[in-house]
């Protein structure tokens, strides 16, 4: 919106998107040449007499002559612009948001009661009287002991906060992952200014600026935080089977013992049971290879136990290298996290590699079908489609459709071994290729129906241009 007194001009820029609702006050603007529109046309030209803000509501109203206002209403997601005619609105520019017609502007004062009295019996209910008091101030007070205080030192918080009000600092912060608009030091202080015009508008262009950043870098971090849970997870679960691995020496013990007592192993003994000797020399029952001889069955247990060593190594060096990831994912997590600037942000993204990865999108068909009586019609898309519909997708024997002397998609109906091709089903083709083309506005439009046999295409042709050597032509309505 434009003010202008003839010498200079005064713009007032309001975002009312459902999660971004701020003013600023850009020095100058320009008008996009496509895509802009004059909204509330009956304001051009009129004169500004004055401005009301409302009490303790956030809204405010351009009043103009001829008793026309313009209401900011900058209610967050339900933010909106309405213009009023002796007090009557009449015009919205968020029009979805039909109830904001029947506002009252006499109505749109709010009072509240700062004293100390009311705010010594209002304890239960503080959040409800001091309804402006946004969660920022709440956040600002709890972090200050406002819950640990008794009431008298609660009190005195409560005046410091309406000190700060009446003589306010303007600060840009970050708060919790967030760009903040706060008259409270809350937070990392990113600037700090006197002036609220150039605050606010300094704000709305790093907000924009920060919603990129923000969102790429909680992307990265997550990205980065699942690779390095999934690397916690793979240690805990190897180092747990290394633990059982190492702890369970039986097929080493079994082969010792099977050697160490050879001639007491009957041939095709299914199980032994002898002392052993690494533990106090407790009998134990083996089972045994009944076709195997005694030095076989050693020798296949020395096997699983040379084996189980190889799997220890192999668990033990891939943990090693788990770690080292998870030592790499954290260093990548810290540089992430400190950064504050988007060009380093992305830089430092590409060379972790914890952009996340674009999904492929699907390659779409050529061609979109349907099936009429047992029958599969396949339509082109564009030129390029009907291309590859007709040389790629075609068999000799599959019948061709295209409305005759005018651009459209090429139509194929697949034959089908030992049928013919019904009447109604070529008719119903020819409605959908008529359809398909340039006379799909038509009463009525000629449609060439050949075998595909007979259609080629020349060297040079440009996409989707073919000859066709002999045809037939038939009159149909074009029908979607």
């Amino acid at each position: 919106m434009e003010l202008n007194n003839s010498k200079t001009s005064f713009l007032i820029k309001a975002s009312l998107q459902s999660d971004f609702c701020c003013l600023s006050f850009p020095t100058e603007f320009n008008r996009a040449r496509k895509n802009s529109v004059d909204l509330f046309p009956s304001l051009i030209l009129q004169k500004i007499i004055g401005i009301r803000q409302f009490q303790n509501e956030r809204s405010f109203s351009i009043e103009f002559e001829n008793g026309i206002k313009l209401l900011f209403k900058m209610h967050g997601n339900r933010a909106n612009i309405i213009l009023f005619e002796n007090d009557i609105a009449i015009e919205l520019f968020r029009n979805h948001l039909q109830a904001d017609l029947e506002i009252k502007l006499d109505q749109l004062d709010r009072v509240i009661d700062w004293s100390k009295a009311n705010f010594f019996i209002s304890q239960e209910k503080l959040r409800e009287v001091y309804f402006t008091f946004g969660k920022e101030i709440w956040n600002w007070l709890d972090e200050n002991g406002f819950t640990e205080f008794n009431i008298e030192e609660r009190w005195i918080l409560v005046e410091k906060v309406l000190n700060n009000m009446a003589c306010p600092t303007y600060f840009i912060v970050e708060y919790k992952g967030e760009l903040i608009f706060s008259l409270l030091t809350l937070g990392k202080i990113i600037k700090e200014y006197k002036q609220p015009i150039e605050a606010i508008t300094e704000f709305f262009s790093l907000h924009a600026i920060s919603i990129a950043f923000y969102s790429e870098k909680l992307q990265a971090l997550k990205q980065l935080g699942m690779q390095r849970n999934a690397c916690i997870n793979f240690i805990s679960k190897n180092k747990q089977k290394l633990d059982e691995l190492l702890s369970d020496t039986h097929y080493q013990v079994w082969a010792d013992l099977i050697m160490a007592n050879m001639n007491q192993i009957k041939a095709g003994a299914e199980s032994v049971t002898v002392d052993n000797f690494y533990n106090d020399n407790k009998p134990i029952s083996i089972k045994l290879k009944k076709d195997c001889t005694p030095q076989k069955n050693a020798e296949i247990f020395y096997r699983k136990g040379k084996n189980q060593q190889i799997e220890i190594q192999k668990l033990k060096d891939s943990i090693a290298s788990k770690e080292k990831t998870k030592v790499k994912l954290d260093s990548q997590i810290k540089a992430i996290e400190s950064l504050s600037d988007l060009k380093e942000l992305r830089k430092t993204i590409g060379e972790t590699g914890s952009a996340p990865k674009k999904e492929k999108q699907p390659k779409l068909s050529p061609y979109q079908e349907i099936e009429f009586k047992g029958f599969k019609i396949r339509i082109g898309r564009n030129a390029e489609s009907n291309d590859a519909l007709t040389l790629k997708h075609s068999f000799k024997e599959d019948l061709w459709l295209h409305a005759k002397d005018v651009a459209g998609s090429h139509v194929l109906i697949k034959h089908q071994s030992g049928k013919n091709f019904p009447k109604d089903v070529i008719e119903r083709a020819a409605q959908l290729a008529a359809y398909h083309s340039k006379r799909k506005n038509e009463s009525l439009c000629p449609v060439t129906v050949t075998p595909k046999k007979f259609v080629r295409k020349r060297k040079g042709d440009p996409a989707g241009a073919v000859v066709v050597e002999r045809e037939e032509v038939m009159l149909v309505e074009p029908i979607k």
